[in-house]
C-alpha cells in the first residue's frame, strides 16, 4: 500500500511536527505514543528517513538490529520483552533510538529509555489532518484506478475511523470500489465467493441471503416501508415478513 508523509494541518500535529524537526539534530532518544495508525512511523520517518525500522515484539530481531552506532526506529517498543537488557545492550551500541508504542509505557521505563515524548492524538481529534488525508486518499484512489477526474462524495458516516489512517484509507477504497463495480464484477465477486462455500448438500437455501439480504436492505433504502417494497418487489407481503425475520432486519437500522 501507498506510503504517506506525516500530516500536520491540525495544532496538534503542527506541535508534533516541530519538535520532530528539533530532533532532527539532536542526539537525544524519543518515544512516539499514539493509537494505531495515526502516523507514529510516519513522524519517526521524518526524524530520520535513513534510520532502520526494527519490530520490538520480535526479539531476535531486534537484537541482530543493534550494532554499534546504528540508528534505530524500534516499532511496538511497549512489546519488548526485556527492557533491562535492551536498555544494556542499547547503552553499549546504540547512542540514539526513534521507538513508537501504542501501548502506555510505565513513567519508570520512559525515564530510563527517553528524554522526549510526543503523543499523537486520534484523527476524530484532528479535524484539519483528517480532511488532508481524505483528499490524498480519494486522489490515491483515483490514480490506482486509472479515473483522476471521477467524483467521490464522502458522507463522515461513511468515513472508518477506528484504526485511524488505516482505516480511513480502506473506507476510502470500499466507497471508491463500490461507485466503479458494474454487475459483472459484482457476479464474478459473488461467484468467486460461492466458489469457496459450495458443497454443503443444501446450497441453494444455504446462500440465498447473499441475494434476499442486499435486496432487502435496498429495497428499505429506496423505498421505505415493507408495503412499498412487496409492491416494488412484486413479492407476497407475508414472504417479506418471513424473510426480513429470517434475516433479522430492521427497518431502523437501513
Amino acid at each position: 500500500m501507498p506510503k504517506t508523509k506525516y500530516i500536520a494541518k491540525s495544532r496538534a500535529s503542527l506541535e508534533a511536527l516541530k519538535s520532530a524537526h528539533l530532533l532532527k539534530s539532536l542526539n537525544v532518544s524519543v518515544l512516539i505514543a499514539g493509537d494505531r495508525g495515526v502516523g507514529k512511523k510516519s513522524l519517526a520517518r521524518y526524524i530520520d528517513k535513513d534510520a532502520l525500522i526494527v519490530d520490538g515484539s520480535s526479539w531476535d530481531e531486534l537484537i541482530k538490529s543493534i550494532k554499534p552506532n546504528s540508528r534505530l526506529i524500534i516499532k511496538n517498543f511497549d512489546r519488548i520483552k526485556n527492557f533491562d537488557n535492551i536498555k544494556n545492550i542499547l547503552d553499549k551500541n546504540c547512542g540514539k533510538i526513534i521507538a513508537t508504542s501504542t501501548t502506555e509505557l510505565s513513567s519508570k521505563i520512559e525515564d530510563k529509555f527517553f528524554s522526549l515524548k510526543i503523543y499523537i492524538p486520534p484523527l476524530k481529534d484532528r479535524s484539519e489532518d483528517l480532511n488532508a488525508l481524505c483528499n490524498i486518499f480519494t486522489q490515491e484512489v483515483k490514480e490506482i484506478f486509472g479515473d483522476p477526474s471521477s467524483e467521490l462524495l464522502l458522507e463522515m458516516s461513511e468515513l472508518d475511523l477506528s484504526e485511524n489512517c488505516h482505516s480511513l484509507r480502506k473506507s476510502i477504497y470500499k466507497k471508491y470500489i463500490k461507485n466503479i463495480l458494474g454487475e459483472d464484477d459484482l457476479l464474478e465477486m459473488l461467484e468467486n465467493i460461492l466458489y469457496k462455500k459450495i458443497g454443503t448438500g443444501n446450497d441453494y437455501r444455504e446462500f440465498l441471503y447473499l441475494y434476499d439480504m442486499p435486496l432487502i436492505n435496498s429495497g428499505f433504502k429506496k423505498f421505505g416501508s415493507q408495503l412499498s417494497i412487496s409492491k416494488a418487489f412484486g413479492l407476497n407481503r407475508n414472504t417479506l415478513r418471513k424473510k426480513i425475520n429470517e434475516y433479522n432486519l430492521q427497518e431502523e437500522k437501513i
